[in-house]
């Protein structure tokens, strides 16, 4: 067990180092996101962090396999080999941009990686059922649909500082504890060591990732902590034979699953291409109520703790009533409070509001638009102006331009 907490160190020292060296890279590489409509940031920010975090889950891995004199299996081989294709395809997006479908080819081609290497969902047992043993080309597909679901889910939810690497980071801790405490076996061990360092890594993220964050993840980060929870959940969660074993990550990531099953309604519903990008997640819902980046962020780790604390409970604390019904009381109460208003996105003023702009707003900017009006008539006036008649044509009338100063960096 000591030689986890060793590379839990590993990757936790080695991303504290290693951001702000992605940073840089950023900046030269102008990967550096803009802030737009339907985005919260107010400046421009350097993506790229999930280089930062890939290569500090590779130090953790790499102490963890030298101490502990461990082999590589071929399930730990798949998940590396994996990591970095969609790391790859992640920063290449970054930097230049990709359309929908090539992310989608990267996210399939690192979870063919990882299903070839035998990283496969083989078993499904339903609570009240018998034990379901997939066929090899079900297990294939429903492998790679549960790894491209997984990189989407985080990659949706990565849209206010550090709620990606927050969610990750208590799932991952949530997924170590499950793989610790199940079973034996390389499966199980490789689970534990991908999550005891995915949860280093994204903790020591937070130091740059939390608001005011100083760099992003990125896709590179997004995709690549979504494909590892993807791995994880087959190797230390879905191997298991147990009744629950299936609706302990479920429930883990309830909230990007909701998130990502609304986006998908209310876009089918508009007609809309279910990749179309909106202001209307669960975080933006959030903030419309009123509350501030880091309260929305905080509040949404608040649940995934919860809701990982009863998926943990449905495994081991089966029996224990008192465990349950404070569980319980407080799922009903996040259902009756908090669901509503998140899913009808009910506007109490935010700072980051989605939907249109208050009463008070529209005023003040009318001024700004009287005067915008107003200088767009002086130009033309001041264009026609310049143009005289020469042979029954219009000539432009030599004007001289004055050159601004040049600016000192």
């Amino acid at each position: 067990m000591g030689y986890y907490f060793i590379a839990f160190g590993v990757s936790l020292v080695a991303v504290l180092v290693l951001t702000p060296v992605a940073r840089y890279l950023a900046v030269r590489a102008s990967a550096v996101d803009v802030p737009e409509d339907r985005k919260v940031h107010e400046k421009a920010t350097p993506t790229l962090g999930g280089l930062a975090i890939y290569a500090s889950l590779m130090l953790g891995i790499g102490v963890y396999v030298l101490i502990g004199r461990e082999k590589v299996t071929s399930d730990l081989l798949g998940v590396i080999i994996g990591a970095t294709v969609i790391t790859f395809f992640g920063a290449v997006d970054d930097i230049k941009g990709l359309s929908p479908l090539p992310k989608l080819f990267g996210q399939i081609l690192a979870a063919g990686a990882l299903v070839i290497m035998g990283v496969q969902i083989q078993n499904i047992h339903f609570p009240g059922t018998a034990v379901v043993s997939l066929s090899p080309e079900l297990s294939v597909v429903l492998s790679l649909i549960w790894i491209v679901a997984f990189v989407n889910l985080i990659n949706l939810i990565d849209g206010l500082d550090g709620l990606a690497a927050g969610i990750t980071c208590i799932t991952a801790f949530s997924m170590f504890y499950f793989a610790t405490q199940t079973g034996v076996g390389g499966a199980y061990v490789d689970a534990a060591l991908i999550s005891i360092v995915l949860a280093g890594a994204c903790l020591g993220f937070l130091r740059y990732n939390f608001n005011p964050a100083s760099i992003f993840m990125g896709d590179s980060g997004s995709m690549l902590l979504g494909f590892l929870l993807g791995a994880v959940t087959i190797q230390g969660v879905l191997k298991s034979v147990a009744a629950v074993a299936l609706i302990v990550p479920l429930v883990a990531l309830a909230i990007p699953i909701l998130d990502t099953s609304l986006a998908i309604i209310r876009r089918l519903r508009r007609g809309q291409p279910i990749t179309h990008a909106d202001k209307e997640h669960i975080h933006h819902r959030l903030l419309n109520m009123g509350h501030s980046q880091r309260q929305a962020v905080l509040l949404l780790y608040f649940w995934t703790a919860l809701l990982c604390g009863t998926s943990l409970a449905l495994k081991f604390k089966a029996n224990n009533k008192v465990l349950w019904t404070v569980l319980g009381l407080g799922i009903i109460c996040f259902a009756l409070t908090a669901l509503p208003p998140i899913i009808r996105g009910e506007n109490r003023g935010g700072k980051h509001r989605a939907g249109k702009k208050a009463p008070a707003e529209v005023e003040e900017e009318a001024p700004a638009f009287d005067e915008a009006v107003e200088l767009e008539s002086d130009i033309a006036e001041s264009s026609s102006a310049t143009e005289v008649e020469t042979d029954g044509t219009l000539e432009p009338r030599p004007t001289t331009a004055t050159v601004p100063p040049e600016v000192t960096v």
